[in-house]
C-alpha cells in the first residue's frame, strides 16, 4: 500500500470550550482530490486550517510525506491556500498578484516572468496581463487567486469553499475547471464545501464530517450508494430512511412488508435503517403482483427531466419518489424496490453513537 502524502492523527481542536475536532483520523493519498464535506460547524474548515498551518491542534500530529509538521508554521509547508474571499490585493496588477508569493521568495525576474506567463494560461487568462484586478468578474479573480497559489508549486492545494461567492452557471464552469487542472497539475487538491454536488462533481475521495466526526470517507460512488449512517444517507442527496426489522440475511421487513435485499450479517429480527433512494422507488399499479406495499399519490411536481411525488402508505410514511413517469395525485399505487437498491445500516442506539459511528 502506498504511503500517504498527509496524515493527521489523534487530532483534537476546541474553541472557547467546544470541542470542534474530536480525535480524527484522516490519511490523504498523493495527486488526490479529496473534498471534506459537511454542515457548517462540522469541523471541516478547522482541519483544513491545521493542515495550512493557520491553526495549531490541541492534541494530535500532522504528518507530512512522512514527517511531523504539527509546529511548522504556514510559510514554510509545501501547501497553498485558496480561500472563500480571494484575498487579492486591489492595488496590485495581475501580474503583480501572481507574483507575490515569488517575490518573497526572492526568485529571479525572469523566472517569475516565465511563471506568469504559465499560470495565466493555466487558467485560461492568457492576455490579460494589462487588466486592472477591479475589473475582474468574480470567476476571473477566483482563477487568479489560484494562478497566485500554483505559481509556488505546492505540492498540495488547500481550497476553502472557493466556489461559494460564484452563481450557478459560474460555479458549475469553474468545478470542471479545478478538475482539469488538478489533473495537469498532479498535485494533491484538498478542497472544503457544504455543497453535495461540488463534491460529487470534482472529488476522487469524500470525506462526509459532523460533530466534529468523520462519519464515513469513500469514493463518490460509494458515499452516495452505500452510505454507512443516517446522517450520510440524509445529508448526500435525498433519501427515504425507514425503520425495518432485518428478519435474516439478505431478507429485511419495512412497515409490515417483506422486502428481498442484498444485505447480510445483521442477525435476525434486528432492528434496523433502511435507505432508498428517490429515483430507486418504481411505482406499479396497486394490483399489480410486483406490488410489495401500497399507498396514495400525495403531490406531484414537474422538475423538468422527472417528476417529484408522494405516496402515503397506511402507515402514515410518505415515500419520496422521483421518476419519469407521473402519476396523479390521490390516485392508488404500488411500491417496488429491486433488492439492490435497498442499503440496510445499522440503527444507532443514541445520538452519540450515530455521531461517532465510524470513529469506533
Amino acid at each position: 500500500m502506498d504511503n500517504p502524502l498527509i496524515d493527521l492523527v489523534h487530532v483534537s481542536k476546541s474553541f472557547d470550550g467546544e470541542m470542534v475536532l474530536d480525535d480524527l483520523n484522516l490519511s490523504i493519498k498523493e495527486n488526490s482530490f479529496v473534498t471534506l464535506l459537511g454542515p457548517s460547524g462540522c469541523g471541516k474548515s478547522t482541519t483544513l486550517r491545521i493542515l495550512g498551518g493557520f491553526v495549531k491542534p490541541d492534541q494530535g500530529k500532522v504528518f507530512f510525506d512522512g514527517k511531523d509538521i504539527t509546529n511548522v508554521p504556514a510559510n514554510k509547508r509545501q501547501l497553498n491556500t485558496v480561500f472563500q474571499k480571494y484575498a487579492l490585493f486591489p492595488n496590485m496588477s495581475i501580474p503583480e498578484n501572481i507574483a507575490f508569493g515569488l517575490r518573497i521568495k526572492k526568485k529571479p525576474e525572469s523566472y517569475i516572468r516565465e511563471k506568469i506567463k504559465y499560470a495565466l494560461k493555466l487558467v485560461n487568462l492568457e492576455g490579460m496581463e494589462d487588466r486592472d484586478v477591479n475589473s475582474l468578474s468574480g470567476g476571473q479573480q477566483q482563477r487568479i487567486a489560484i494562478a497566485r497559489a500554483i505559481v509556488n508549486e505546492p505540492k498540495v492545494l488547500l481550497l476553502d469553499e472557493p466556489l461559494s461567492a460564484l452563481d450557478r452557471k459560474l460555479r458549475q464552469e469553474m468545478q470542471y475547471e479545478l478538475i482539469r487542472l488538478k489533473n495537469e497539475l498532479g498535485i494533491t487538491f484538498i478542497y472544503v464545501t457544504h455543497d453535495q454536488e461540488e463534491a460529487m462533481t470534482m472529488s476522487d475521495v469524500v470525506v462526509v464530517m459532523n460533530q466534529g466526526y468523520i462519519q464515513q470517507m469513500g469514493t463518490p460512488q460509494q458515499i452516495y450508494n452505500e452510505p454507512e449512517n443516517a446522517f450520510v444517507a440524509d445529508f448526500i442527496g435525498e433519501s427515504n430512511i425507514l425503520p425495518g426489522t432485518m428478519l435474516e440475511d439478505k431478507v429485511v421487513r419495512i412497515f409490515g412488508a417483506v422486502f428481498k435485499c442484498v444485505d447480510s450479517g445483521f442477525g435476525t429480527n434486528k432492528p434496523v435503517d433502511v435507505v432508498i433512494r428517490p429515483e430507486d422507488v418504481e411505482l406499479v399499479d396497486a394490483d399489480d403482483p410486483k406490488a410489495l406495499l401500497k399507498g396514495k399519490m400525495t403531490y406531484s411536481i414537474f422538475k423538468g427531466e422527472w417528476y417529484e411525488m408522494g405516496i402515503q402508505t397506511p402507515d402514515g410514511y410518505e415515500w419520496l419518489v422521483h421518476s419519469t413517469e407521473n402519476r396523479e395525485p390521490e390516485t392508488e399505487a404500488g411500491i417496488y424496490v429491486k433488492p439492490y437498491n435497498i442499503q440496510i445500516m445499522n440503527r444507532p442506539v443514541s445520538e452519540d453513537e450515530e455521531a461517532m459511528s465510524l470513529e469506533e
